[in-house]
């Protein structure tokens, strides 16, 4: 047998094999980022019920008041105490933000000088100096899986840091 045809074929047996290969490796789905679910416990709610506002934020949409939650929640608010579980959150860094919205008219009602006059409160508990505190203050680390957060609802802003 001639070693040029033995080479050429062999040549050709591996490139078709190669090119099956890359044809079964690209018809493989890309791996699943995993999701992680967060549970929120919010305490110290006002027993006039409303509505409980909830949204989860990443570092660029945390300080627009405008911008969109990554996830988000609104539920009749009863008890002192209320456990909401969020689904399906991509890992990574965010922030909480709540409040409870006891008049129902989906806004967080302010003072003339611009103070809250509904419960609110933040992830990692941070409690405001007449602004709303920093991402790197109210940040935590969401993990593929699950994850708890534990807020303490506020009535009032601190005027001192």
């Amino acid at each position: 047998m001639d070693l040029g045809l033995l080479n050429r074929m062999l040549l050709t047996l591996a490139g078709t094999a190669a090119g099956v290969m890359a044809t079964g490796l690209a018809a493989q789905p890309a791996p699943a980022r995993p999701a992680a679910d967060l549970t929120i416990r919010i305490e110290n709610l006002l027993p006039e019920g409303g509505i409980l506002r909830l949204g989860v934020y990443d570092r660029a949409h945390y300080p627009d008041d405008d911008s969109k939650p990554a996830a988000s929640a609104d539920v009749k608010a009863s008890g002192s105490e209320m456990v909401i579980t969020l689904h399906g959150i991509p890992p990574g860094s965010y922030a909480i933000e709540t409040f409870q919205d006891v008049n129902a008219d989906g806004k967080m009602d302010m003072t003339w000088l611009g103070f809250p006059e509904e419960p609110f409160g933040f992830s990692r508990d941070a409690r405001p100096h007449l602004h709303k505190p920093s991402f790197g203050q109210v940040a935590f680390t969401l993990a593929a899986g699950e994850n708890l957060q534990v807020i303490h609802l506020q009535n009032a802003i601190s005027l001192l840091p």
